[in-house]
């Protein structure tokens, strides 16, 4: 009796140690995740999509070991709406938000706890999250599910990211670091429009911000203004004019209640807006070689084949198309942002997708999920691009996106965007981006593309109705 008693002992210590090594492997099989967003940087913002006046060679070598996806939006084209859907999975107008005045909605308990921090935690991940909050009324890290690293959202956001990398990790961990740049650019329009209606600016040039945008403003030493214009300076843009049948409601609501963005349009020469773009790719090279440093630490820390590092921007900037700055407007400029999958070693090295249409918002907790391994909250619309950044088939995929903004909804499908605005002329707007990338002529009330015009209303009725938007809902009749 003894004998067996001992056997079963031995056999229960086996088992034990056989699964306490299962359970040890399985640990080490699920990644580390690195989310890192910047704020208001659109997708052609990056030396790797062919901009040759600036220079990011921190997100290119991120492009490098993943795949880039070309045809990635925002939940809504402004910073809290954006943000919120990208923490919670869900559509900005889910919770009533239309933009940025919405923030004092509250969040209900149940939201709070789907959230991307409580997702990760409840698995058995660390989740830190430093830099950039903008949420709704409510939303704090630790209220969904994070730790504060840091709310600075500069140079000591990367220098707290690269030293929590360096240190000792004995569970996986999720870390969103969350940078500010090339945000600071808003500034240009709006302190240039208070000095011209006020005679000077009202902020102090003591502020973070303008000091940043100050030392973007600078022109090469020893340069003269001449040359930089002549040699340096990006050209205005191809679609610089504002189009003939540009829907009213741009005009009325975007710009008229912003006037600062009025002023921009209408009393701005191309040199400043050369100069606005110069700037902008300043503060974007700014935020790059703050996020080289998180990513050289990452690999000095020998965690790089172990860790999913997933980059993306809440909206992007107009960066003078149409002669606008800012974000807001469903122009691509806007809407259309930057997206890096990268896994080194699992996720496809070089590959670029200009093929299969994101959200940023629906689809990265159903991705980082997917990566490691955990079920993602029940009832979310969005899906995992994990199959598209290793570069295997899938046997469908979405035909469609929706964007979000304060006054309509955009829906983009593989050759044509559809606009629709709340009031005003021209409310709808059928944009052809294979034929017209720079978004010039609105082809609403052409014959030749009744049928399409058509089959996007039905298409944008479909989202609306069977994703229960209701503020949408009044934009059909």
């Amino acid at each position: 009796m003894n004998r067996f008693r001992s056997l079963l002992a031995f056999a229960a210590t086996l088992l034990a140690a056989a699964a306490a090594t299962r359970s040890a492997a399985a640990e080490k099989a699920r990644p580390n995740v690195l989310v890192i967003i910047t704020d208001q940087q659109h997708a052609g913002m990056l030396s790797c999509a062919g901009n040759r006046y600036v220079d990011t060679p921190a997100m290119d070598s991120l492009a490098a070991t993943g795949c880039r996806f070309e045809r990635a939006y925002a939940a809504n084209p402004v910073c809290i709406p954006s943000r919120v859907s990208m923490m919670s999975g869900r559509m900005p107008s889910y919770f009533g938000m239309r933009s940025n005045a919405d923030s004092r909605n509250a969040i209900s308990e149940a939201d709070l706890a789907r959230c991307l921090g409580w997702v990760f935690k409840n698995a058995g991940y660390r989740t830190l999250h430093g830099g950039k909050t903008h949420w709704l009324r409510g939303m704090t890290p630790q209220s969904i599910g994070f730790e504060t690293l840091t709310s600075d959202q500069r140079d000591e956001l990367a220098d707290a990211s690269a030293e929590f990398l360096r240190g000792e990790h004995h569970q996986p961990f999720l870390l969103v670091a969350s940078f500010i740049n090339p945000h600071d650019i808003c500034y240009m329009a709006i302190d240039d429009y208070t000095a011209a209606t006020h005679g000077e600016t009202i902020y102090p040039s003591s502020r973070k911000e303008r000091t940043t945008l100050a030392e973007a403003l600078k022109l090469p030493e020893g340069m003269s203004r001449e040359a930089f214009f002549r040699d340096v300076c990006p050209p205005v843009p191809d679609n610089y004019e504002v189009p003939k049948l540009e829907p009213e409601c741009v005009t009325t609501y975007y710009l008229g209640i912003r006037p600062f963005r009025l002023h921009a349009r209408e009393s701005w020469p191309d040199e400043k807006w050369r100069l606005h773009r110069w700037a902008y790719c300043r503060l974007t090279e700014m935020v790059d070689s703050q996020i080289g440093r998180v990513l050289d630490a990452l690999r000095a820390s020998g965690l790089e084949d172990r860790t999913l590092v997933v980059f993306t921007s809440d909206h992007g900037d107009l960066d003078a198309a149409h002669r606008l700055e800012h974000k807001s407007i469903l122009y691509e400029e806007a809407a259309r942002v930057p997206l890096v999958v990268s896994q080194k070693g699992v996720t496809k090295a070089g590959l670029v997708d200009d093929e299969h249409l994101v959200s940023v918002g629906l689809d990265l907790i159903p991705t980082l999920c997917d990566y490691a391994g955990i079920d993602p909250p029940a009832g979310l619309l969005g899906s995992s691009v994990r199959p598209l950044a290793e570069g295997r088939p899938l046997p469908s995929w979405r035909d469609s996106v929706v964007v979000e903004t304060e006054n309509g909804r955009m829906i983009r499908t593989a050759r044509y965007k559809y606009n629709l605005y709340d009031s005003g002329a021209h409310r709808e707007q059928l944009i052809d981006l294979e034929a017209d990338p720079g978004e010039m002529q609105n082809l609403a009330q052409d014959p030749a593309h009744a049928d399409v015009r058509k089959t996007h209303r039905a298409l944008l009725r479909r989202w609306i109705e069977s994703s229960g938007d209701e503020i949408g809902k009044a934009y059909l009749d």
